[in-house]
């Protein structure tokens, strides 16, 4: 993929997650651009969160952005510093933010303006004193080395024209001993062309998705070890929605990615 093909599809990826920013309400589902911002109060239970999260955090925060809750991955303990790659409407740093508590940090790491103007208006008239976030590609943390105890993130990685890129940066930030918490999608079979091809779906999390093998052999190179990438079967209940009459849920599903860097 040429530098020219990334740029296009940067663009495009966040040319659609404005609109989502912009226009969005709350609970909307947003990954897949069929439904992309059709009001559906389940959609946050279908990827794995509780009641209780969904009510506990700012309104208009939770954007249906994601494929499963890096939350329940994650583990995240008192007073670490956290990091939320494609941090979006900032729904998974304000949960993450009760975690860590006031001494900890989260950090939520966006592409999107409008969506980091969305969340840093959501922090401060809510008063979570430890969490920021800042403008920035996930191939090129706004964040220094050596100084991050977690990095999450849910369904964005997919996004990526240059996912090497996007965990050779996570490893970077990343303490030693520093852990990976991710939800993504991943390809288990083939894509046909007029998906792999159609640029739509790639801002959709379909297209961009990558097969087990090659996510995994990106973080062994990246320097990672302990490297866990387990499919979970029943996203596929929501993903089929994504592009009706496409039958995406032949071809991709989500995925709880785990590492540690040594």
């Amino acid at each position: 993929m040429n530098e020219v093909t990334k740029d296009q599809i940067r663009e495009s990826v966040r040319d659609n997650y404005k609109k989502v920013a912009l226009s969005a309400t709350d609970n909307s589902s947003c990954c897949g651009p069929t439904s992309c911002c059709s009001p559906d109060s389940d959609v946050s239970l279908q990827f794995g969160y509780s009641i209780e999260e969904i009510k506990s955090v700012p309104a208009g925060s939770n954007l249906g952005l994601g494929c499963g809750n890096p939350q329940t991955i994650a583990e995240l303990k008192e007073n670490e510093v956290v990091v939320d790659l494609g941090s979006g409407g900032g729904f998974d740093c304000f949960l993450a933010s009760k975690q860590v508590g006031n001494k900890g940090k989260i950090i939520g790491v966006d592409m999107t303006p409008e969506m980091i103007s969305k969340a840093r208006a959501n922090a401060h008239k809510n008063q979570y004193t430890n969490v920021e976030f800042r403008l920035g590609e996930i191939e090129n943390l706004p964040i220094a080395n050596d100084t991050v105890d977690v990095i999450m993130s849910n369904c964005v990685i997919n996004l990526s024209p240059d996912k090497g890129k996007v965990f050779q940066e996570a490893y970077r930030v990343l303490k030693s001993g520093g852990r990976l918490a991710i939800s993504d999608i991943v390809m288990t079979n083939d894509l046909p062309d007029e998906i792999r091809k159609d640029i739509q779906l790639y801002s959709g999390c379909i297209s961009g998705s990558s097969p087990i093998n090659e996510l995994k052999q990106y973080l062994i190179n990246a320097g990672f070890i302990d490297i866990q990438i387990d499919p979970k079967d029943e996203s596929k209940e929501f993903i089929k929605d994504w592009a009706p009459g496409k039958n995406v849920d032949d071809y991709i599903v989500s995925a709880v990615i785990k590492a540690i860097k040594p």
